[in-house]
């Protein structure tokens, strides 16, 4: 009880400086026409996207890959497609697919509101198309049962010679249920990879890349400073 009681406060803290800072923005571009969701970013739209690339892992800098991000919208959706370079794709095989999502290579999405003591959303995709969703509070515990509105979230993956591609779409009304978009053309919004790999002793590590990089020791995602902004404009 003390710990839970400790792990918000310093949490609200962590939040309260947040309002702060000034916090990492990138532009989406608005497109016209619904994309067709192949896993491939085969749909021309993409070609007029922003690419965000920096992603950064400063625990341990040096050997980092690459790691690029897009996003669209639509007036009913949020587009978004990852482009991972990756010579060493590892997938967990247990016939169970969010924990085997949650064990495998794979970038992640998180949503929140504006209000710190509203639930936050997280996406977790590997480079099968599995995924793990969940709805947590911040200094709380994460609800793994919790799904993301039934037909409101497509996603597809691929694999390639070096790494693999992540594409999936989300309604803007789910958001709007949420309670993550206001029709202000903000979203709050955490990217994340976790980079599986084997070590020598042929154990599996991990390095946690982040594009908003919080002030912590060690990465930690699940907190209000590790979001930036994602800035839907015409």
């Amino acid at each position: 009880m003390k710990y839970l009681i400790l792990q918000t406060l310093i949490v609200t803290i962590l939040y309260i400086s947040d309002a702060s800072i000034k916090k990492k923005v990138h532009e989406v571009k608005n497109t016209q026409s619904d994309i067709i969701v192949t896993g491939y970013g085969s749909d021309k739209a993409w070609k007029n996207a922003n690419t965000l690339t920096e992603f950064l892992y400063p625990w341990q800098p040096k050997g980092i890959t690459y790691t690029g991000f897009k996003s669209l919208w639509s007036k009913t959706h949020f587009y978004f497609l990852f482009n991972v370079d990756d010579d060493e794709i590892i997938t967990h095989q247990s016939g169970r697919e969010e924990d085997d999502a949650k064990f495998s290579d794979r970038v992640e999405i998180f949503f929140k509101a504006k209000d710190a003591s509203d639930p936050y959303y997280s996406l977790e995709m590997d480079a099968l198309g599995r995924h793990l969703d969940t709805e947590g509070r911040f200094g709380s515990k994460v609800d793994f049962d919790w799904d993301w509105p039934e037909d409101h979230f497509v996603l597809k993956a691929s694999q390639h010679e070096g790494g693999y591609i992540v594409e999936g779409s989300i309604t803007l009304e789910s958001l709007r249920q949420l309670g993550i978009y206001q029709d202000d053309g903000i979203l709050e919004a955490g990217l994340y990879r976790g980079d599986y790999f084997l070590k020598e002793n042929d154990e599996i590590g991990i390095k946690w890349i982040s594009w908003v990089v919080a002030s912590t020791e060690k990465p930690i995602f699940h907190i209000p400073t590790s979001f930036g902004i994602l800035k839907l404009v015409d």
